[in-house]
């Protein structure tokens, strides 16, 4: 029995449990190198410190968790996320032995074969390589560094053309690709050789757009209220009342990032954020669930799919929201595959393998389509503010 399963059943007992993980349960336990703050501003994380969720093998190579890190067994090989990423902030710690050549990939395709041609590879090797650490592989060297002999953090941020690496605080490279560059892709760690461990993995995306700020509604249309209601209150929340019925994007989106903070104004609410939507049509999407109740005390049993789950496809793998507070919630596609975070942590992880098809529920839909906020029932009361979106860029290589 973990430590949260033991705890949620000595509060059942005195009759305190509640059907969510807390803030201090949640920064403690669920999201590696994150807290309640970074939550707030955008970050998310790649990494549990628990499992390679989220992840997925390039090669044949075992990576495992090993005292809550990252760390290969076997040759070479990579290990990438499952969705791609194209403007972000991404920050690390690795601990490498003085001798091992490893490296972080950016914006790689699933199986990189040219550093500067299909990904970008920042090197972690020694001092005498061509390309010590914090260099870009064959395409800048950086200044050589004495690196810890412990863990050390590692800042790379992405902007369209432009690539900055921070080691231990220290910025050691800046670049600026001329002419067409790798725009976007997965998200890897290597190993080469030697003895290479990766944790606090977390990355924030930028240069997202607003869909609501808390002055309009312009962005979205209430063509399909039907039962519900949708306006901003007082305090500059779009807030949705009522029964059946939708509030959607004028806008379409197929591969994006969207982030938006959620708050269920009452217990046991269910709702839901519809996107790659059939424009027009009511909720005809894929469904990323708001719904924070859990069965028998356990946070891995979500009700009916859970909050951050894929509706009908792929359950939430644990409930790390709560009820009558505001959570945080991510939303990242990536062709067929879907990933979802809320309050920093990865929920879902679902690849649609159904045949294609116009409507989601049906099969497959890699098309454009809108957003929908969903009204579930006459009890529905549910609240959204700082929601964002950023349209992946279509991925450029450099030949």
């Amino acid at each position: 029995m973990t430590k949260l399963q033991i705890i949620a059943v000595l509060l059942s007992l005195i009759g305190l449990f509640q059907t969510a993980l807390s803030a201090e349960e949640f920064d403690a336990t669920r999201s590696q190198g994150l807290n309640s703050s970074k939550v707030a501003e955008g970050w998310i994380s790649l990494f549990d410190g628990k499992s390679t969720f989220g992840w997925r093998k390039a090669a044949a190579i075992d990576w495992v968790v090993e005292e809550e890190a990252l760390t290969a067994k076997g040759s070479h090989g990579l290990l990438r996320t499952a969705v791609q990423f194209d403007d972000f902030d991404l920050r690390l710690e690795y601990k490498a032995e003085p001798s091992a050549k490893s490296g972080i990939f950016i914006r790689t395709s699933p199986m990189p074969e040219a550093p500067g041609n299909d990904c970008i590879k920042i090197n972690i090797a020694p001092d005498l390589d061509p390309f010590p650490t914090a260099s870009l592989s064959g395409q800048k060297k950086a200044q050589p560094v004495e690196p810890n002999v412990d863990w050390n953090s590692m800042r790379i941020l992405a902007e369209g053309p432009r690539v900055k690496v921070w080691l231990n605080d220290v910025l050691k490279l800046e670049y600026e690709h001329e002419g067409q560059y790798v725009s976007k892709g997965y998200i890897g760690l290597q190993r080469e050789r030697g003895e290479i461990a990766f944790r606090n993995i977390v990355l924030k995306p930028l240069n997202l757009r607003s869909l609501f700020d808390g002055t309009d509604l312009l962005a979205w249309n209430a063509k399909q209220s039907l039962e519900s209601r949708f306006y901003i209150d007082k305090q500059k929340h779009l807030r949705m009342l009522g029964g059946r019925g939708q509030l959607e994007s004028n806008d379409q989106f197929g591969d994006f990032v969207f982030s938006t903070h959620v708050r269920t104004n009452a217990p046991g609410l269910n709702s839901g954020i519809f996107f790659r939507c059939i424009p027009g049509d009511v909720m005809n999407g894929y469904e990323s669930q708001i719904q924070n109740q859990f069965e028998d005390g356990d946070p891995t049993k979500p009700r009916d799919c859970g909050t951050g789950g894929i509706f009908r496809r792929q359950n939430a793998r644990f409930v790390n929201a709560q009820d009558e507070s505001w959570f945080a919630k991510t939303i990242i596609t990536s062709g067929a595959t879907i990933n979802v975070w809320v309050n920093g942590c990865l929920i879902s992880d679902w690849t649609d393998d159904r045949k294609p098809d116009p409507n989601p529920r049906r099969g497959r839909r890699l098309e454009a389509g809108t957003f929908c906020l969903q009204g579930h029932d006459p009890t529905t009361d549910v609240s959204f503010k700082l929601m964002s979106v950023r349209e992946l860029s279509t991925r450029k290589n450099s030949n």
